[in-house]
Order: structure tokens, then C-alpha cells, then sequence
């Protein structure tokens, strides 16, 4: 009987405005009664899917929240009959926002939803697969719910930093936890079969879980974290289909809203999942770092998850060398302009990145490379110059420079000297000194070579410039010559 309950309401997604009528569990006096209970699960539509009919007797419904008894308690032959009646007491919805309202019954839900979950985790008797099935349609009524809007959505403002955010705890989070360590426990048991629970645990299910990475709160989002890991690492069916949906997250992430609260937590799945890949390296996983991974640079909150995005690109690097020329070009493309702690950011990052980088593929990139860095060592924001400076202290990038001294020192010869001759910081300017005196050491010769150069073109724009002014005085001059012309005519 539970089950024609749970089938006729179970999958209704609703705001929190429905109350105690969230998901259908309202008041259960007004559910009809009836036997012989046939569920049919969403998943199963294909050609030669069926009715189920259930292996366990079906339990009468509950009319209302009460204590059940304990596992312990009860015959080993009534205990699948007690869980799918815990089941029930589960699906029960309450409006957390009172915190005085149904104290007894929240209360007795609570005590149930441990039960359920000590009673997965200690193995003690291997769950029916209706069972299963009605576990996860309990999980699937407590979880899946629409989020409350978030906070810029609330007030209209588009230009709140994320960081700065008060982050939002869920009120029905005692139950909420409880529910999710359910799901947790089921996933990893060994006694979980997975050809069984891939029927319930299916594409749509999965959806829904990735859905609620956009929680906004932290709780919420580290258990989601946990669980879809662990789904990804038992089911390999799922696989594919997990990246492919992440991958449709990050596209409307970076190309539409740029707000989503889980984008972190999403990288750390894919972190582990990274370091898995298998040599060589398919072109699958490739264009994923290409289209995806390497344009979460752009965003403007990208220093919300940008350690767990740097360490998926140095994952890639690591694994394939020769993707260091795509990375590096990448962050270029994506090289803030007007944003310097962004910039900081990006330094660090490249800093990783060339630590895994082979020489061919640095001789591919260093030009537009060492242009930018040349910037980054004249930027009037010290952190930004002491960062782009700090390279030098790589014993690996300094091997990468002296290998290809003749084309990286005429580049960033002039930001040395500039920074010596006018850098208002004196850490900058002591920084400076030391990699101008590395290079000196490095190749005497294309040292003086570059000074040379260095001179010569200063000594040029000092010509043109004196150039400039005497034009500039010429013209002065006889445009005071005409207006005493003209002075005299009137």
C-alpha cells in the first residue's frame, strides 16, 4: 500500500511555500487505500520494462507520525516489513522554518532516519530489492526540492562578491544530513549489488543530485561531493554520463550566469577523476580541457574555486606533457586585465604548470609568454610584480630561461631596467636586482649585448622626444608670429 502512495506523489518537486504538502505528504488521512500495489520506476521505460511487483508484503499506510520499534526488537523475519514502515515515517514533510511546530513528530522521524542508517551500515541483513527501491524514493522525496533563491536574487543586486556572501544553512538540515548519510551508506556498502541499484540509482537520479550542487550550503554541497564521487567510482555505467553532465554545468556556468555555488566541490570530483585517466590520454578528455576546464578562467568569481580548477590543469600537464603549449596558451587568452589579485592567481597557476613542462613545449609558448610576463614585472601592484618575480626563485623555469636565454632576456630587459630605475616598492626593486644579476651571471656577453640595445633605444626615444618638443615650439612660435600679425592688421 506504501508504494501506491509513494508512486502517486513521490516525484512532485515543490517550494518551500507548499508547507507540510511538500512532495505530497500532507495530511495522510486523505490518501486512498487499496492492495496489490504495482510500482513502476522512472527509469524503466524502455522496450522491456514491466510492472514490478513487490517481493515484500506491502505495509499499510500511515496515517500518522508514531514511534516504531527497534530493529533489535523485532523477529530477523519482520525486520524488511519494519523498514519499508520506517520508510513511511520518513517521507513525512514539516516546515523547519518553526522550530516549535511538531517537535514530537520531527523528533520521531529523526530517531528513525538513524535507525535506517545503522541499520545499513551494520550489514545485519541484506536489504530486499523493493526495499531498495523504496529507500531510494524516500531519499528522492527528502533531497530533491527547489533551492530557495539565492541572496543577488532576493535583493535584485548583480554585483555582490560571492566571497563576500553570508552562506545559507539549510533549516531542515538535522533530517537533511541524516538522509544523505542513508544514501552515503547504501552507496558504499559491499553488500549493495550494483546491477540492482543502477535500476534506481539511474541518469535521472543523478541529474537531480547534480542539480543541488547549487545549495548554498556548504554542508549540503560536501556530502553531494561525497556520494556523486563514490556513485562515479561504483557504477562504472555512470561514468560517462556524469562528465558529460558536469561538463554541461561548467558551459552554463561560464557562458550564461557565472553564479553557481558548487563549481569548487564539482573540480575536486573531477581532481580524483583527472588522476585516473589512463595513458594515452583520449581525445575525449582533451577537448573536455579545452572547452571547459581552461575557460573557467574567465568568470569573474574564479577565485572562489580556483585551487581546485589549477590542480584539474596541472592533473592534465602532469599526465601529458605535451598539453603544457595549450594550457600556457589558454591562460593567456584568459589573462586578466584590470583584476590583480585575478592575476596573482594566474602567476601561481603558471608557475605549477611550467613546473611540469618539458622544453619543446616551452619553446612553443615562451614568446607571448615572457611578453606577459614582462607586464606582469612592471605592474604598478606590487603583489602582481613580486609574484611574476617569485619565478625566478624555480630552480626548474630558471633551467627553461638559461636554456632559452637569447630569446627571453631581449624581452624582459626593459621591464628590468624599468623596474630598477622608477619601482615604488622596495621589495620589487630588490627582486629585480637579483634576477638582472642571475642573467648577468647566466651570459655575460647577451647581457651587454641587450644593455646596449637597451641603451641605444633610450637614447633614440630621448632624440625623438627632443624631436617632438622643438617641433612642438617651432609651431608655438609661429602661431605667435601670426597672432601679432594679426594683433597689428586690426
Amino acid at each position: 500500500m506504501f508504494k501506491k502512495i509513494i508512486k502517486g506523489t513521490g516525484h512532485r518537486k515543490t517550494s518551500k511555500s507548499d508547507g507540510n504538502d511538500s512532495y505530497g505528504f500532507g495530511p495522510p488521512g486523505t490518501r486512498n487505500s487499496g492492495s496489490n500495489v504495482v510500482v513502476n520506476h522512472a527509469s524503466r521505460t524502455g522496450p522491456n520494462s514491466g510492472n514490478i511487483v513487490p517481493t515484500a508484503t506491502a505495509t499499510p499506510p500511515m496515517v500518522s507520525v508514531e514511534p516504531l520499534p527497534l530493529f533489535r526488537d523485532v523477529p530477523v523475519s519482520e525486520r524488511q516489513i519494519l523498514f519499508l514502515r520506517k520508510l513511511q515515517v520518513c517521507c513525512f514533510q514539516f516546515d523547519f522554518s518553526d522550530t516549535l511546530k511538531s517537535v514530537r513528530e520531527k523528533e520521531i522521524k529523526r530517531q528513525s532516519l538513524m535507525e535506517l542508517v545503522d541499520f545499513i551500515q551494520s550489514g545485519s541483513g541484506k536489504i530486499t530489492e523493493t526495499c531498495q527501491e523504496e529507500m531510494i524514493r524516500m531519499v528522492s522525496v527528502n533531497v530533491f526540492r527547489c533551492l530557495p533563491p539565492a541572496s543577488h536574487e532576493n535583493t535584485g543586486q548583480e554585483n555582490i562578491d560571492p566571497e563576500e556572501d553570508e552562506p545559507y544553512l539549510e533549516p531542515s538540515w538535522p533530517h537533511l544530513q541524516l538522509v544523505y548519510e542513508l544514501l552515503l551508506r547504501y552507496v558504499v556498502s559491499s553488500d549493495t549489488d550494483t546491477k540492482i541499484a543502477k535500476r534506481y540509482i539511474d541518469h535521472s537520479f543523478v541529474l537531480k543530485l547534480l542539480d543541488l550542487f547549487d545549495s548554498e550550503d556548504p554542508r549540503e554541497r560536501e556530502y553531494l561531493k561525497t556520494i556523486l564521487h563514490r556513485i562515479y567510482g561504483k557504477f562504472m555505467v555512470h561514468r560517462p554520463f556524469i562528465r558529460k553532465a558536469i561538463n554541461n554545468i561548467f558551459y552554463r556556468f561560464i557562458y550564461e550566469t557565472e553564479r553557481h555555488s558548487g563549481i569548487g566541490e564539482l573540480l575536486e570530483i573531477l581532481g580524483s577523476i583527472i588522476n585516473g585517466f589512463a595513458l594515452p590520454m583520449k581525445e575525449e578528455h582533451k577537448l573536455f580541457l579545452i572547452r571547459a576546464l581552461i575557460p573557467l578562467h574567465k568568470p569573474k568569481p574564479v577565485s572562489m574555486y580556483h585551487q581546485q580548477l589549477s590542480y584539474c590543469i596541472t592533473q592534465f600537464v602532469e599526465k601529458d606533457y605535451k598539453l603544457a603549449d595549450t594550457v600556457i596558451k589558454g591562460l593567456l587568452k584568459y589573462w586578466p586585465v584590470t583584476n590583480c589579485q585575478k592575476e596573482v592567481l594566474f602567476l601561481g597557476e603558471l608557475e605549477e604548470v611550467l613546473e611540469a613542462t618539458q622544453s619543446a613545449e616551452f619553446q612553443r609558448c615562451m614568446v607571448p609568454l615572457f611578453r606577459q610576463i614582462a607586464r606582469c614585472l612592471n605592474s604598478s601592484h606590487f603583489q602582481v610584480a613580486e609574484r611574476a618575480l617569485f619565478l625566478w626563485n624555480n630552480e626548474h623555469i630558471v633551467s627553461l630561461i638559461a636554456q632559452n636565454r637569447n630569446v627571453i632576456l631581449p624581452i624582459i630587459f626593459e621591464a628590468l631596467e624599468k623596474n630598477i630605475k622608477s619601482h615604488w616598492n622596495q621589495a620589487v626593486h630588490g627582486l629585480t636586482v637579483n634576477v638582472r644579476k642571475m642573467f648577468l651571471e647566466m651570459d655575460t656577453e647577451l647581457f651587454e649585448d641587450c644593455q646596449n640595445q637597451y641603451t641605444e633605444k633610450e637614447s633614440r626615444a630621448t632624440e625623438v622626444e627632443e624631436l617632438r618638443e622643438l617641433n612642438w615650439k617651432r609651431l608655438a612660435d609661429v602661431a605667435a608670429q601670426r597672432e601679432g600679425v594679426d594683433m597689428v592688421s586690426i
